[in-house]
């Protein structure tokens, strides 16, 4: 089973894309950006007496970091309370525990505004929640059929401001908010630019905390984003839909996509080692904030391939955090399986991450993507060696997992630089058993 880059048409209507657009919050960055809240909260039309909800989890307040956030918002005459039933990976049934506080708390008209304070979990939540209020119903109204009732968003509700305490994910941008459904072992997406957030916050004060395996996990998830933009279809390659409102989300590289995601695999590849082995180098982990920023303007608008459609079926049946599980896959997949697409612009990601590719052919070159790639794996010594080490996961395994592949992620298969069928992801499922010994 393979997929066609039509998004929309009927085959006698078939024609290149023409159009590109890029939509982002309002970003604020750099340390003591977090403390400029109120102000933010005022250019978003707040008059200083509203009452707001942060959105996070147990471990962030245990941290500090909302007090921090609840004391700033405070100072400046603003209410808050606080949701902290976050999961990681959050279900369905999660995010709606989240809707029902907010409509038991304030009622059917929600909050004032919203804060999303953590990683990416804590980020989905507060903007499926935000959207969930604003347009009424449940959560699976708006998730896609056949899982829910793929009912379209027609607001945005109330201002949403994110701040990540992770450089990773990108959700501080995204349209997207990921949730699981355990019943089925999938995730599904709510999708709609109703789901981005207003603004975004990135402060590395918030990231300090993190501890060096979730700082190298959500690392990897961020440059997996910027590999991938770098290297999926250009946005003329596609077909272009007959209705500009069916332009998919991920809609291929463009210039200016390329321009974020170079910037991005140079800060994050240059920089993850320093934050891994010194987590309070405020220089670095504000690199590595922006590198996950880059990432996500090129990955999230480009789009996101073969190793993330292969990730979410890995998650869902092994719980594995999703940033270790690109990094298990992407030696594999974006740095294996997919050089042979193009073997100069790999051989430039090579260059990127570091690699010293004189006197090599272009394909040696751009084969040394995934050696390099690997190389800077095994020097932060807290990420696993493959998807056996991962989640004892073995060649008998690896059939079902690419038929789920296959079966549930056309969305980002789309967007892969070189077709696949069924069996070729249970060959790169295979290869990436094992990265190095």
């Amino acid at each position: 089973m393979s997929y066609e880059r039509s998004v929309s048409a009927e085959p006698h209507e078939l024609s290149p894309e023409t159009v590109w657009e890029v939509r982002m919050p309002a970003v604020r960055v750099g340390a003591g950006a977090a403390d400029e809240l109120g102000y933010q909260l005022g250019q978003l039309g707040l008059s200083g007496n509203e009452r707001g909800l942060i959105v996070t989890d147990s471990d962030l307040i245990s941290l500090g970091h909302v007090d921090r956030v609840a004391d700033e918002l405070a100072a400046d005459g603003l209410d808050v309370d606080v949701y902290d039933g976050v999961e990681r990976e959050p279900s369905v049934e999660a995010v709606g525990e989240c809707i029902a506080f907010v409509r038991e708390e304030i009622g059917e008209d929600g909050y004032d505004f919203y804060l999303g304070l953590g990683g990416g979990s804590c980020m989905d939540t507060a903007k499926a929640t935000r959207a969930v209020i604003a347009n009424g119903g449940d959560v699976l109204d708006y998730v896609a059929a056949p899982t829910g009732a793929g009912e379209d968003l027609t607001e945005s509700g109330a201002p949403l401001i994110l701040l990540p305490t992770t450089a990773g994910t990108g959700s501080e941008i995204s349209p997207v908010a990921i949730l699981s459904v355990p019943e089925k072992n999938i995730k599904e997406g709510i999708s709609s630019p109703h789901v981005r957030a207003d603004a975004a916050v990135l402060d590395p004060t918030l990231t300090t905390t993190l501890p060096p395996d979730l700082t190298a996990k959500t690392a990897m998830d961020a440059l997996g984003h910027a590999i991938e933009g770098y290297t999926t279809h250009r946005y003329d390659d596609l077909l272009r839909p007959e209705d500009p409102a069916d332009r998919p989300v991920y809609a291929g590289r463009t210039g200016f996509t390329e321009m974020f995601s170079e910037k991005a695999i140079d800060l994050l590849s240059s920089n993850v080692r320093r934050v891994v082995n010194n987590g309070d180098d405020i220089e670095a982990r504000g690199a590595m904030l922006k590198g996950a920023l880059f990432g996500a303007i090129a990955g999230l608008t480009a789009g996101a391939s073969l190793a993330h459609a292969m990730a979410y079926p890995v998650g869902n049946n092994y719980h594995t955090y999703h940033g270790e599980t690109i990094a298990a896959l992407t030696p594999a997949s974006t740095l294996g399986y997919n050089v042979a697409s193009d073997p100069p612009r790999f051989a430039r990601v090579a260059e990127m991450l570091g690699a010293d590719t004189s006197g090599m052919s272009t394909r040696e070159a751009a084969d040394e993507a995934r050696e390099e790639f690997v190389r800077l794996q095994r020097d932060l010594n807290v990420l696993p060696s493959g998807l056996n080490e991962l989640a004892g996961i073995t060649v008998d395994d690896t059939g079902a997992l690419a038929e789920s592949t296959v079966e549930s992620q056309q969305r980002l298969l789309r967007c892969n630089p070189r077709p696949v069928t069924k069996e070729d992801v249970e060959a790169v499922f295979q290869d990436a058993l094992y990265n190095w010994e």
